[in-house]
């Protein structure tokens, strides 16, 4: 790739936008001092990633923006592309293909930093990886800058070795090789914790193949349970609606008495709505005549009010006259007031006119004098300000020559002092030593022969670790196999000895034990076997009697007081033999194997007369081969009479003890064998470890002795590195310091030549400068002068401005004031004038009021009020009759409703009844929503029928559940859920493994491409 342009925007200096083109293969920068050339590479610095602010020459990555100056503002983001030529196609990874690359990188000024590639958004590592093994980059030798030689000379042998490393091309590989070494660390870790969470799901494993076990036999019941449940709901379903019967009948009986004794009620009832209706008429009549005698009440009270109101309104107008006289004579005082000041304020207007009409005459004259005046001054001014300008600009080139005299000075002394280090240093550049550099080629064969023989070593050994490593994760794979196979048993033989435990767990009857000291004695179900498929056979036979107590002396039973709280059988072991069985059928007995020969006698006695047959069909066809008190009995456990059959059904905890004994034996061998085979594993497991830890320990010291030599080599390397060029280096610079100083000479005789040419053309300026002076003075005391009359000529004009607004001011006020007298007076005028025409309307008013005609009305009202209180008495009277006789009726009704009472409460309480037994009708059937009672009939038909044999069954369900304790439902979900997860993460055990593996050979395969 070659660069060919680059593109600046707010980078340092380069606040526009700014296009370099780079068209060949050297191309030079140059300006004066401080024109931005350092942050041309500054920018080259940056683009590549570099995130040094001190090596971009400031203190924070945010100084590279630009910040402004005294005629620009400052600008928010910098950005910088490089645009590279990709024709050649060397570009590294997937930007190959592209003719053309472009690397831009923006900064904004809250600090967010973005890199793209061809306008795709990157990471700052995928530009620095286009770049390894190049040179280019943020800390590379392909950028060299002032003190960077010597740095490199001066470098320690790690810091020199990256510099070696870059110009080979190495860093690339090297950055890849630690990026492997990260990942592999990572894959470690990761394995580690897979290796943890193993062990512990290997616990929970064990654990939870107990629980799923208990949770089996707990859903067992628990089927059972809902069964019994259901029928004992629809039992009491069936009851609840007999009794909802009985009651709606007794309930329409009584009604009928009930409907009886509410007709006679409402004759009754009639009777007393006829009487009420004439009472409620003599009650309205009486109203009437209350309502008369009000009336006249309510006039004779009026009448007396209207006397009184106009005896206080003939009182009131007399007050309001003598008012109304003293108010007219104070307004006619106003308006007589009021006509003396309007005469006044006319004699002022008149005056006020006159001294308006001097004040205009006079500011008019001073007025027209003022243009001239402002004129002349400014004039004189304009002239002054011409002379002014020019003395300033013969001053500022005066100064601007004195300035560059100054500098032309400072130039010729910096150069001669630069002409005296160029020979001192030319004097102290150091010479060639031969004999050091053949001395250290010599050394440097022999390190890289050491190194060599080292490094053939270590490639064997890391060979040989990648076997040593496959076989110990072959054997760590088969321990873990063999681990969870024999955890799997032992949760299984767990479960199914704590199910056999489970037999004992009646508090009552283990102290019943313990009291008779028969606790530890043998039961029968552990000294017996029977073939397999025929437990459920010996269980229907013997029932409670496995679980039977081998007693030595039986006969120690008779002494005893207290029987045992629950079933508990006990038999005597002994040797003697039972009689013969029919030779024609086969007993039960021959399928059954007793490990202890004192329990045969036992078990003959039991099992005597009792066959085995294939099922109830070919039982029921030989039942006349039984002899006397015989059984068939099937595998299945149903028992076959001469003249009964009885189904078995497993309603015991005894169920399935032999079965589960016998599953026990068999795990218990399975599980010993596992432990053989566990224990083998683990010692190979070991040797693998052993075998793989002492290559290991082989290749450590390897590797750490490898490392010192190759930073000798290096070391080495970089001593001759320095020699060479410390050589080239004084021979380079002793030319370059004779051009210098040759340029030198010539710079010194051209500043010479400048500055005797500024000499004669300040003399000039002085001289002019002395001229303008007299001019300048002459022309500012002309200017003062006509300023000064300017001025006074305004201050006359002023003054006879305001006096003339003062004058029209005071006319308008005198206006305003005589407008305002003559609105008042005819305000005054107008309230005399309604106060003359109120007190002629008092006097007739008071004239026109008199209280005769009402106190004759009075007397009249009087006599009314009289006849209406004889009216009302005798209407009293007639009332009072009436009322006792609707009392009468009153009192029939209450005895009639008196006898409804025991009626009602009667048929409340049937119906309080009937609805109880609804409810519970409607309960019942609730909680038998959703079942199928059809099939429930057939079991109530066989006798399942008897709420209470129905809930002694619930009782002995919920006992035998709450006897396996606390259950885990979600056993079974989580065992498989566990045993998934297990076997996803052996299956990612083994994918970190592999991925290790190929890790581990990818940082082989770079140390052999980088060696």
């Amino acid at each position: 790739m070659r660069l060919s342009q680059i593109k600046l925007a707010g980078f340092k200096s380069f606040v526009d936008p700014t296009h370099i083109k780079l068209p060949g293969q050297i191309v030079g920068v140059v300006g004066p001092n401080g024109c931005g050339k350092s942050n041309v590479i500054d920018a080259l610095r940056w683009v590549l990633g570099e995130s040094k602010a001190s090596a971009l020459r400031g203190e924070t990555m945010q100084d590279v923006i630009f910040n402004g100056s005294s005629q620009r503002k400052p600008v928010s983001r910098a950005s910088v592309e490089l645009i590279f030529d990709n024709s050649l196609g060397k570009a590294a990874g997937q930007w190959s293909s592209y003719a053309e690359i472009s690397i831009k990188r923006v900064l904004q000024r809250d600090g967010d930093s973005s890199y793209h590639i061809n306008n795709q958004h990157v990471r700052r590592k995928d530009i620095t990886d286009i770049f390894l093994g190049t040179g280019l980059g943020p800390r590379a030798y392909a950028i060299i800058e002032q003190g960077m030689i010597s740095r490199i000379i001066e470098a320690k042998p790690e810091e020199l070795r990256i510099f070696l490393e870059e110009a080979a091309g190495v860093s690339k590989y090297r950055d890849r090789r630690r990026e492997t070494e990260l990942r592999i660390g990572d894959t470690r870790d990761n394995l580690l914790r897979v290796s943890d969470i193993l062990q512990e799901l290997e616990k929970q494993l064990v654990h939870l193949g107990e629980q799923a076990e208990v949770a089996r036999q707990y859903r067992v019941l628990e089927t059972q349970r809902d069964t019994t449940q259901r029928l004992f709901w629809l039992v009491k379903k069936q009851e609840a609606e007999m009794q909802r019967s009985r009651f709606v009948q007794a309930m329409e009986k009584t009604r009928t008495e009930l409907e009886a004794e509410t007709a006679r009620l409402r004759d009754i009832e009639a009777q007393l709505e006829t009487a009420r209706s004439g009472h409620y008429q003599l009650s309205d009549a009486l109203h009437v005549k209350q309502g008369e005698l009000y009336t006249a009440n309510a006039e004779i009270a009026r009448l007396e009010q209207q006397i009184k109101h106009v005896a206080d309104q003939r009182q009131r107008m007399i007050q309001q006259i003598s008012n109304t006289e003293k108010q007219i004579e104070q307004q006619k005082h106003q308006r007589h007031g009021m006509q003396s000041l309007l005469e006044h304020w006319q004699r002022q207007q008149d005056g006020a006119a006159v001294k308006v009409a001097e004040a205009e005459q006079h500011a008019q004259l001073e007025g027209a004098s003022l243009p001239q005046a402002e004129e002349a001054a400014r004039i004189a001014q304009e002239r002054y300000n011409v002379l002014q300008r020019e003395q300033l600009k013969l001053e500022q080139q005066l100064q601007l020559a004195d300035t560059q005299r100054a500098n032309l000075q400072r130039n010729i002394q910096q150069m001669e002092s630069r002409r005296s280090r160029l020979l001192l240093e030319k004097d102290n550049l150091p010479h060639h030593d031969d004999d050091a550099m053949q001395q250290a080629q010599q050394q440097l064969a022999e390190l890289e022969a050491e190194r060599a023989t080292q490094v053939q070593k270590l490639a064997s050994l890391q060979e040989q670790l990648p076997q040593a490593d496959n076989q110990r994760r072959n054997q760590r794979d088969s321990l873990q196999q063999q681990e969870r196979m024999l955890a799997q048993t032992e949760a299984r033989l767990h479960a199914l000895q704590q199910l056999q435990r489970q037999l004992d767990n009646d508090k009552n009857l283990n102290a019943w034990l313990q009291q008779h000291q028969l606790e530890k004695l043998p039961r029968l179900w552990q000294s017996i076997r029977i073939e397999n498929g025929w437990e459920d056979a010996l269980e229907a036979v013997l029932r409670e009697r496995l679980n039977a107590v081998a007693m030595p002396l039986l006969g120690e039973v008779a002494a005893w007081d207290d029987a045992p709280p629950a079933k508990l059988a006990l038999f005597a072991p002994a040797t003697e033999q039972i009689g013969v069985e029919p030779t024609q059928l086969t007993p039960l007995l021959s399928y059954v194997q007793c490990q202890d020969a004192q329990v045969l006698p036992a078990m003959r006695d039991w099992l005597t007369h009792v066959y085995a047959v294939a099922d109830v069909a070919q039982g029921y066809a030989q039942r006349s081969q039984l002899p006397k008190g015989g059984w068939f009995v099937t595998p299945q456990g149903h028992l076959i009479g001469s003249h009964s059959l009885l189904f078995h059904a497993p309603d015991s905890q005894l169920h399935g003890v032999l079965a589960r004994q016998r599953e026990i034996e068999k795990l218990e061998q399975e599980s010993a064998e596992q432990n053989r085979n566990a224990e083998y594993s683990r010692q190979q497991v070991a040797q693998a470890e052993q075998h793989y830890q002492s290559i290991e320990a082989q290749i450590a010291p390897l590797l750490a002795s490898g490392n010192e030599l190759q930073q000798r080599l290096h070391g080495m390397q970089m001593q001759i590195l320095k020699l060479n060029q410390a050589h080239e280096r004084s021979a380079e610079r002793t030319m370059q310091i004779e051009r210098e100083m040759h340029e030198v000479a010539e710079l010194i005789d051209v500043e010479q030549h400048h500055l005797h040419s500024f000499d004669e053309q300040m003399a000039t300026l002085r001289e002019q400068i002395s001229a303008f002076h007299a001019q300048v003075d002459e022309a500012q005391r002309n200017a003062n002068a006509l300023d000064s009359a300017l001025r006074e000529q305004r201050g006359r004009a002023q003054q006879a401005q305001h006096a003339l607004q003062e004058a029209r001011f005071f006319a308008k006020t005198c206006s305003e004031k005589i407008t305002d007298l003559q609105h008042n007076t005819q305000q005054i005028a107008d309230a005399l004038a309604q106060s003359e025409q109120n007190l002629i309307q008092l006097n007739a008013d008071l004239s026109g009021s008199d209280d005769e005609t009402a106190k004759q009305q009075l007397q009249d009202a009087l006599q009314v009020r009289q006849a209406c209180e004889q009216a009302l008495g005798e209407a009293r009277n007639i009332l009072e009759n009436a009322t006792v006789n609707l009392h009468k009726f009153e009192q029939d009704r209450l005895a009639c409703e008196y006898k409804l009472n025991p009626l009602r409460e009667k048929l409340n309480e049937l119906t309080l009844k009937e609805q109880e037994a609804r409810l519970h009708f409607e309960q019942w059937a609730e909680q038998l929503q959703g079942v199928d009672e059809l099939a429930l009939l057939p079991l109530l038909e066989a006798g399942k029928n008897k709420p209470n044999a129905l809930q002694n069954d619930l009782n002995r369900l919920n006992a035998d559940i709450e006897a396996l304790g606390a259950v885990n439902l979600a056993a079974l979900e989580e065992l498989q859920t566990a045993t998934e997860r297990k076997a996803y993460l052996d299956a990612q055990a083994k994918d970190l493994n592999e991925a290790m593996a190929t890790l581990e050979e990818a940082i082989r395969h770079i140390d052999k491409e980088s060696r």
